[in-house]
């Protein structure tokens, strides 16, 4: 079977793995000091009106890169139609786990998961945002940062990471 062009030879995978959990929980760990720090800040120069969204979105990139994180745990399983864990995925499925990890429940549908959260613009992409492609939508993965995105894509292909280029963008939405 030939490897397509965004396929990792099994060699050089497990360095690329590690570099995208190091990644993921890097930017845990980031969100949750920058949230740390920035609570005082903003109380101190906002109102509460203004502070209330910008907390909000600290919270939401902290629970997507936490959902990424676990989402990570399931590379190289399954993908089945229909299937949401934990032995096998489809793509809508995969985040329907990896958030349900975190306490947050989603649609187990692509196109109803691409209205959900706030919109995110692909120059402002954090990990854990969710990554939709093709139009109408059909197709949902996870940014894993490093214009990198966890998905499981089709039967016969297990979870992995792709580079978000090999499909067509649509949009981007973070829960």
């Amino acid at each position: 079977m030939a490897l397509h062009r965004f396929e990792v030879r099994s060699e050089a995978a497990p360095s690329r793995k590690r570099r995208f959990v190091r990644a993921a929980l890097t930017a845990t760990a980031l969100a949750a000091a920058m949230s740390a720090t920035a609570g005082p800040v903003l109380a101190s120069t906002a109102s509460a009106a203004t502070a209330a969204p910008a907390a909000s979105a600290s919270a939401n990139a902290r629970v997507g890169a936490t959902a990424l994180g676990r989402a990570l745990t399931q590379q190289g399983k399954p993908y089945v139609w229909g299937a949401a864990g934990p032995n096998a995925y489809d793509c809508s499925g995969l985040v329907v786990w990896a958030f349900k990890q975190v306490g947050v429940a989603l649609p187990h549908s692509s196109r109803l998961q691409s209205t959900a959260g706030v919109a995110v613009s692909k120059a402002a992409l954090q990990p854990g945002d969710l990554v939709f492609f093709y139009t109408p939508v059909s197709h949902v993965g996870i940014y894993a940062g490093g214009g990198m995105v966890l998905h499981a894509s089709r039967p016969g292909v297990p979870v992995k990471l792709s580079p978000l280029s090999s499909m067509p963008f649509h949009n981007a939405r973070r829960v």
